[in-house]
């Protein structure tokens, strides 16, 4: 059986925890800042965990993660 090639376009985005969860970024915080408030962006650039819905499809992009 082959290995199984990662992809790489997930593999830049998504980080995995201690615990084999996923962790991504937030969205909304490239452009349009100046009418987000200070404490929104805080937020916006902290870390998620990516939902139960989406992590059979990042298993699947990075099998070895």
């Amino acid at each position: 059986m082959p290995k199984i090639k990662t992809k790489r376009a997930a593999a830049k985005r998504f980080t995995t925890t201690g615990t084999g969860k996923f962790r991504r970024r937030k969205q909304n915080l490239r452009h349009i800042l100046t009418k987000k408030n200070a404490k929104r962006k805080m937020r916006l650039g902290q870390s998620a965990i990516v939902d139960k819905a989406n992590e059979g499809a990042c298993r699947r992009m990075m099998p070895y993660a």
